[in-house]
């Protein structure tokens, strides 16, 4: 008879109990093995590798993404607001479409605008060297500057006005990233502004209204321009995805209802209304 010792005794003893216990339908808990540790089945396995934080998508994707899908660009920039690149993009092209426009036609709508206003340019007026150098700086910093208070007026409106969840450096990434479509739109409506030698020409609601005549409504209406509108629906995109509980639908009629008031004020400075 073959006699087992000690140390075999007792596995063999072991395996009759697990076979036991499994014919009894109780289920034992298994020690991970390596592999599952390695796969992460679970959350609490994952590694640290796999649970990392991914990086904000290129900035060629980000302009692609502001144009035909707003709604991933906002998850994008909740989750990782970037705005640097995409602010000094836009000054760029509101850089070029200024300093493409020739001086002449420049200096013709200056005249125009003064003779409008009831009143003549000092002889020998151009906008040329030192005044075109001096317009185009003012005009990049002003775009640039504006981001900033854009971001800060959402930033008041929502989450502090309405009480969403979101930091000024998240507004401020969806506001520079909206604000790219109409730095494009102005850069495409340079060959129609030279053509009509109106270099503050732009596709505005008072298209829609060309039967009112000049005066304060109307001026309105020209502020009202659809490329800038068409950005501040991206801004609700982006303010939905900041925070869930935001609508897209009452992001957009905020912003919007904001857009009309700085139309309004806007139309109330001298010469506005000029890009009808």
């Amino acid at each position: 008879m073959l006699r087992l010792g000690r140390d075999t005794q007792y596995p063999v003893r072991a395996c009759r109990r697990q076979s036991e216990i499994e014919s009894a339908g109780i289920e034992v808990p298994r020690a991970p093995t390596a592999e599952s540790v390695t796969m992460g089945s679970t959350p609490d396995e994952a590694t640290p590798e796999s649970t990392a934080t991914t990086s904000a998508p290129s900035f060629p994707t980000r302009v692609g993404w502001t144009l035909f899908a707003p709604g991933r660009l906002g998850e994008a920039l909740a989750s990782h607001p970037v705005w640097a690149m995409a602010l000094v993009a836009g000054a760029v092209l509101v850089f070029l479409q200024t300093y493409l426009i020739p001086g002449e036609v420049w200096d013709a709508f200056m005249r125009a605008q003064a003779l409008q206003a009831g009143r003549q340019l000092p002889e020998g007026f151009s906008m040329g060297g030192v005044t075109r150098a001096f317009t185009l700086g003012i005009g990049t910093l002003f775009f640039a500057a504006l981001q900033f208070v854009f971001a800060g007026l959402v930033t008041f409106a929502f989450a502090f006005v309405f009480g969403d969840e979101g930091s000024y450096k998240q507004y401020l990434s969806v506001t520079t990233h909206a604000w790219l479509i109409p730095a494009l739109v102005g850069l495409c409506l340079v060959p129609l502004r030279i053509s009509q030698e109106n270099p503050q020409f732009s596709l505005n609601m008072s298209s829609f209204f060309f039967f009112l005549p000049e005066g304060y409504p109307l001026r309105v209406l020209t502020m009202l321009d659809l490329s800038q509108l068409w950005a501040w629906v991206v801004v609700a995109q982006g303010a939905h995805a900041i925070d869930r509980r935001r609508s897209v639908g009452s992001a957009v009629a905020a912003l919007l209802v904001m857009s009309l008031v700085l139309a309004m004020l806007f139309a109330l400075l001298p010469g506005a209304g000029g890009g009808r």
